[in-house]
């Protein structure tokens, strides 16, 4: 096997949350241009029609699923029968979807159990639904990979920001269960962790985010994507359990994903 076909993913079909959009978009293109078919799963219509237009054009089959609201697990077992009819094997999930959920800047004592549910619902809760939902069909297959995407927040907490990170931190440590777990059944389990990619049109404000950062700037989309399919693909076949930060080196300078060293509050 050359070098290259390692990370060809022909023959595989990847369920993507959040795949309309900012980085589930890159990693639903890439992923189609290593070989794989996709479905792509979202609220939003239009941008999971287009998408499709594009993965298409890249001659993969593709399945777009809007209108899926990925912290009802009975949407979600339904959405995971409806790729696995549709597509046959699917071998690759990556749970992309979240939000940062309402709350944050609260102190403690003003949080509501709306607050708390809602971050954790978006951000952890979906992961886990998804992952539930397409196991067994991973295990009748003979293997399959979950790719995870956390947040530099999992690592570090911040200044009255709670379900975040609480909720990233929670799905690293679901990551290295599924790996631990079904390491004997072919199934391995990744996550990635973002730091500071575009979400915003402010360019003045990227700028000022991006000059905070060890490497000067923020994240390009189009960087997300490659790292997205060498974890799906042969050529990280021993690789699991493992979160890779992808952050310019935020982390490992001390800073939040924000870019803001942190400090004690006394």
């Amino acid at each position: 096997m050359g070098i290259l076909d390692q990370f060809d993913l022909s023959g595989q079909c990847a369920i993507i949350t959040g795949a309309g959009t900012g980085l589930g978009r890159e990693m639903a293109l890439h992923l189609a241009e290593a070989g794989a078919d996709i479905v792509g799963v979202g609220r939003r219509v239009e941008p999971i029609e287009d998408i499709g237009h594009e993965i298409r054009a890249k001659g993969r089959r593709y399945l777009g699923i809007s209108g899926c609201d990925v912290t009802d697990s009975s949407a979600v077992n339904a959405m995971v029968a409806q790729a696995v009819a549709e597509m046959g094997r699917v071998s690759i999930l990556i749970n992309n979807a979240g939000l940062g959920g309402s709350g944050r800047g609260k102190t403690l004592p003003e949080l509501t159990d709306e607050d708390w549910q809602s971050g954790i619902a978006s951000n952890l809760d979906s992961a886990f639904y998804c992952t539930r939902a397409i196991i067994t069909h991973m295990l009748e297959q003979g293997g399959g990979t979950v790719i995870n995407i956390t947040s530099g927040w999992g690592y570090r907490g911040g200044r009255n920001n709670w379900m975040y990170p609480v909720a990233k931190g929670g799905v690293i440590q679901l990551t290295k269960a599924i790996a631990m777990t079904y390491a004997r059944d072919n199934i391995r389990a990744a996550c990635i962790a973002p730091g500071l990619f575009p979400k915003i049109d402010d360019e003045a404000r990227l700028a000022e985010m991006g000059s905070k950062q060890p490497a000067g700037r923020i994240g390009f989309l189009r960087e997300i994507g490659p790292l997205a399919v060498f974890l799906a693909s042969p050529s990280a076949s021993y690789l699991s359990g493992e979160t890779v930060l992808i952050d310019g080196g935020a982390i490992a300078a001390g800073l939040t994903p924000a870019g803001v060293i942190p400090r004690a509050e006394g």
